[in-house]
C-alpha cells in the first residue's frame, strides 16, 4: 500500500542577505555572496526549498597564526602575506569567502594601527574577487576602532565586519550603516541575548537583511549538542516568522574544532587516538558537517582538507 509522507508546513522562511557588492553595485567584487532563504529545515528538500547553498569562508590572518603544522604547511610560504594566502584560498582551495582576522591589531600583541589595518584590507581586496569578512582583535575597545576605520576605507564593498556583541555594538553597527556594509551579530549560546541584540541593532537603523548571526559555536565532542540545539531554535524561531531569529548564521568551525585535544595532541601521548594528520582534519570536517545539519550558512574553516570534505559534503547534500 502506498505510504504518504507527513509534510511540516512553516509560515515564514530564513531571510537572506547578500555580501560583497559588484563595480554596478559600487564595489569590486566580481560577484556577490547570497546566504539564508531556506523555507524548511536544512537539506529536507521535500519540506521547502533550499535557495542558497551554505558557503565556506577560509580564515586567513593579519600575522602568522600559531596554528597546528598540519594546517600551515598545506598554507605554505603565502602565510607571510594575507593578500597572497587569501588568494591561494580562493584559487587553489575554493573559498566562497574570505575571513580576515587582524589578531597583529591586540594591545598585547603586535598593536597594528587602525590605518594599517586598513591597507591589508584593501590588499587583499585587490588579490581576490570574493566578498570579504572581517573581524578586528579581541580587545572590544581596539576593535571598535580597527573596524571603523576598515569600513570607512572600504565603503560601498559590503563587508561582513564585526564583532558586534551585547555590550560592545553601537560603534560598529554605526560603522555599518554609514559605510554600506552588513554586520555579524555575536552571542554567547543564549537565544534570548541573541534575539535581543538584534533587536538593539535593528532598532539604531540597520536593517535585518544586513545582519549575520553567530550565535557561537563549539568543537565535535567540546559541547556541540548544545550549540545544535540553541541554532535549531533559531531556525524553528525563523520559520516561525520570529523576525529577530530570522538571519542567516556564520560558525566559526576552524576556530573551535581546532582548540580541541583531540585536534592537536600527538599520537604519542593518545597512541589510541589514531593518526594525527587524519584527526586533525576529520575533527573541523565533522564539527562542520554539524552545524550544517542545522542551519548554518556560513562556515568559517582553517584546514584546507577538511574544506575539500565539507565541500563535497555540501555538493551531496544540495544535490
Amino acid at each position: 500500500m502506498p505510504v504518504t509522507l507527513v509534510k511540516e508546513r512553516y509560515s515564514s522562511k530564513v531571510g537572506e542577505v547578500v555580501l560583497g557588492a559588484t563595480p554596478e553595485q559600487g564595489g569590486t567584487r566580481t560577484a556577490t555572496v547570497t546566504v539564508g532563504g531556506d523555507s524548511a529545515l536544512p537539506f529536507l528538500h521535500f519540506e521547502g526549498q533550499t535557495i542558497n547553498r551554505p558557503v565556506i569562508a577560509m580564515e586567513v590572518t593579519d600575522v602568522v597564526p600559531t596554528w597546528s603544522d598540519i594546517i600551515t604547511k598545506q598554507i605554505g610560504d603565502v602565510i607571510n602575506d594575507p593578500a597572497a594566502w587569501a588568494k591561494k584560498c580562493v584559487d587553489e582551495f575554493g573559498a566562497d569567502l574570505i575571513y580576515l582576522k587582524f589578531n597583529g591589531a591586540d594591545p598585547e600583541g603586535e598593536n597594528r594601527s587602525p590605518e594599517d589595518c586598513a591597507r591589508i584590507v584593501k590588499e587583499v581586496l585587490a588579490a581576490v574577487g570574493v566578498p570579504l569578512v572581517v573581524e578586528g582583535c579581541d580587545d572590544s575597545a581596539k576593535n571598535n576602532e580597527v573596524i571603523t576605520a576598515i569600513a570607512e576605507a572600504a565603503t560601498g564593498e559590503n563587508l561582513l565586519i564585526g564583532i558586534a556583541e551585547q555590550d560592545n555594538y553601537k560603534s560598529i553597527a554605526a560603522a555599518a550603516m554609514v559605510h554600506k556594509h552588513t554586520l555579524i551579530a555575536r552571542s554567547p549560546l543564549d537565544i534570548n541575548i541573541c534575539k535581543q541584540l538584534n533587536i538593539l541593532i535593528n532598532e539604531m537603523g540597520l536593517p535585518l537583511n544586513k545582519i549575520i548571526i553567530d550565535p557561537t559555536v563549539a568543537g565535535l565532542g567540546f559541547g556541540i549538542e548544545y550549540v545544535y540545539s540553541i541554532m535549531e531554535r533559531a531556525r524553528l524561531g525563523a520559520l516561525a516568522n520570529d523576525k529577530m531569529l530570522s538571519m542567516p548564521i556564520i560558525c566559526t568551525v576552524g576556530y573551535e574544532a581546532n582548540r580541541c585535544k583531540e585536534a592537536y595532541a600527538s599520537e604519542e601521548e593518545f597512541p589510541g587516538w589514531g593518526n594525527l594528520e587524519d584527526r586533525g582534519v576529520l575533527w573541523e570536517a565533522v564539527t562542520a558537517s554539524g552545524v550544517l545539519q542545522v542551519g548554518a550558512s556560513i562556515l568559517v574553516m582553517r584546514n584546507p582538507a577538511a574544506v575539500k570534505l565539507v565541500q563535497k559534503n555540501i555538493a551531496d547534500l544540495m544535490g
